[in-house]
C-alpha cells in the first residue's frame, strides 16, 4: 500500500495540484472524510471549470453564475467526475480548503482534521454508479493510510449553511459497498446496526 502513496497523493487519481491549501495543526489525527457535491455552472456536468476553479484559473466572466463567486479560493482533496474519474488538487496531508465554517462532534473547524471529497453533482441530485464505485475506492485507499472513523456529508458539519450533497445521495449504498459499520456514516447510524468492524482498517 506504501506504493500507492506519495507525501499524501494518491497514485489512482489523476495529480493536479491546487495553491489552496495550508498546513494542519501539528499532531492531528486525519480521521474525517467530508463528501460534498459541486458542478459549474450549477447542473452542469463533463467541463473543466471546477479543476479551473481549484487552481485559480477560472474564467469569471466565462458565465454570469461566476460573478457570484468572483474571487473565491476553495479547493479539495478529491474530485470524483461523472465517470468515475478522480483528480485529487491537495495532499492528504494537508489541509483544504472544502469545509469553511464547520463543526463535528465538539471539533471546530473541519478542515484542520478531514479530507473533502467533491462529487461532480447537484446538490439534492442523484449520483452515477461510476461515482459510487470510485467513491468507495477513494474511501478504502484513504482508510489503508489514515486513521478514519467516520465519513459525512458537508450537509452535517454545516448544518443550516450547506445542503450538499443532499437527499439524493445514497448513503446506504456507500456503507453496503465498503462493508464498514453504520455507525462510520450519521445518515445509516440512525436506521441501521451493522455487524461490520465498528470503524474503517487501516489494512482495508
Amino acid at each position: 500500500m506504501s506504493e500507492a502513496w506519495q507525501r499524501g497523493w494518491w497514485a489512482g487519481a489523476q495529480a493536479l495540484g491546487s495553491p489552496n491549501f495550508g498546513a494542519r495543526p501539528a499532531h492531528t489525527a486525519i480521521d474525517l472524510v467530508v463528501v460534498h457535491s459541486i458542478s459549474l455552472p450549477p447542473g452542469e456536468f463533463g467541463g473543466d471549470a471546477v479543476e479551473r476553479l481549484f487552481t485559480n484559473r477560472l474564467d469569471w466572466d466565462a458565465d454570469p453564475y461566476f460573478q457570484t463567486i468572483r474571487g473565491i479560493e476553495v479547493s479539495a482533496h478529491f474530485f470524483v467526475r461523472r465517470d468515475g474519474r478522480v483528480q485529487q488538487f491537495v495532499s492528504t496531508l494537508d489541509r483544504a480548503w472544502h469545509a469553511g465554517r464547520s463543526a463535528w462532534r465538539g471539533r471546530e473547524n473541519c478542515n484542520d482534521f478531514s479530507i473533502g471529497i467533491e462529487l461532480e453533482g447537484l446538490e439534492g441530485g442523484t449520483f452515477e454508479d461510476a461515482q459510487y464505485t470510485a467513491l468507495a475506492r477513494v474511501c478504502r485507499a484513504l482508510a489503508a493510510h489514515h486513521p478514519l472513523t467516520q465519513v459525512v456529508g458537508h450537509e452535517h458539519i454545516a448544518p443550516g449553511r450547506k445542503q450538499d450533497p443532499g437527499a439524493g445521495f445514497d448513503w446506504c449504498r456507500l456503507r453496503h459497498t465498503l462493508g464498514w459499520s453504520a455507525t462510520c456514516f450519521p445518515e445509516v447510524e440512525k436506521k441501521f446496526i451493522g455487524s461490520a468492524p465498528a470503524m474503517p482498517s487501516n489494512s482495508a
